[in-house]
């Protein structure tokens, strides 16, 4: 009996294109040059905070300070550190109330249809594109009307109605992906549209929670025009407050820096905590099947 012998069986190649080598080697050369260029702005915001207002010239804009200067920090947290309480106030208070109106509004629109539900959206939706200049009198004027011109409660007005639109569309997205059976399930059993919403809808809003409070506080935050214009003495957010550092003819940029970084704090905070869950949450409800 004869045996024909096998041919032996190469191994798979191991080695890499150097075309490919090469190419990944430029992208990577070309994402470390944009980083660094996008890094150049913080760059020179922290060395600057560091310095003192004599350190601080053209000829050592991009040097080293020679010591760390903290009382520039300290200085600034003086003039801008009661701003920042009404920033955090008008944040907070302005994405919550956004958040569940928007909530309530997407769970309405798409899990509740009714006759108009979508015009009524796409004017909703309108509302995002809407320029703050263009109703910055009108809004003016209706707030002043209702007497809370001056107050830190104007200024929330203004950002939820401003919130509503993008709110509203998050959660419309995400409660689309819902499954009707649920609605319906909870409907045979005798629950209305609250109790759907409070013990069906609202446990799982977890993840369009998130990008909306990330999206809205960053928002709010720093919002500068309406803080400007709808506020007065004692209740004007941090962003004011920082225009008003770099205000005058000889100005010591180390105190505008400085409030800078202390003003990034809480946004930076926000992302740090809650930014692995922002993308989960955008896709959430932007994908069918």
């Amino acid at each position: 009996m004869t045996t024909t012998p096998l041919s032996p069986v190469s191994a798979p190649s191991t080695h890499k294109s150097p075309r490919f080598s090469v190419a990944r080697g430029l992208m990577y050369l070309g994402l470390t040059i944009a980083t660094l260029f996008f890094l150049l702005p913080i760059y020179l915001l922290v060395v600057t905070a560091f310095k003192t207002p004599d350190a601080i010239n053209l000829a050592t804009t991009w040097q080293l300070p020679k010591f760390l200067n903290w009382a520039s920090f300290s200085d600034a947290w003086a003039k801008v550190g009661g701003n920042m309480g009404n920033s955090l106030f008008l944040a907070m208070t302005a994405t919550a109330i956004s958040a569940m109106l928007g909530s309530l509004n997407g769970y309405a629109l798409s899990k509740w249809r009714f006759r108009g539900a979508n015009t009524l959206f796409a004017f909703m939706l309108f509302g995002m594109f809407i320029p703050y200049q263009s109703v910055l009198i009108p809004l003016f004027q209706f707030i002043k009307s209702l007497g809370l011109y001056g107050s830190i409660w104007g200024l929330i007005l203004a950002h939820v109605v401003y919130g509503i639109p993008i709110t509203t569309l998050i959660f419309r997205n995400f409660y689309a992906d819902v499954p009707d059976a649920l609605v319906e399930a909870a409907t045979i059993d005798g629950a209305g549209f609250w109790s759907i919403y409070s013990k069906v809808i609202f446990p799982i809003s977890v993840p369009g929670f998130v990008v909306v409070i990330i999206w809205q506080f960053t928002q709010v935050w720093n919002e500068f025009l309406f803080a400007a214009t709808l506020t007065s003495s004692g209740s004007q957010p941090v962003t004011y407050a920082l225009s008003q550092l770099a205000g005058g003819q000889a100005v010591s940029w180390n105190l505008p820096m400085a409030g800078a970084i202390l003003a990034a704090i809480p946004t930076l905070l926000v992302y740090i905590v809650l930014g692995r869950y922002f993308v989960r949450g955008l896709l959430a409800g932007s994908v069918k099947g």
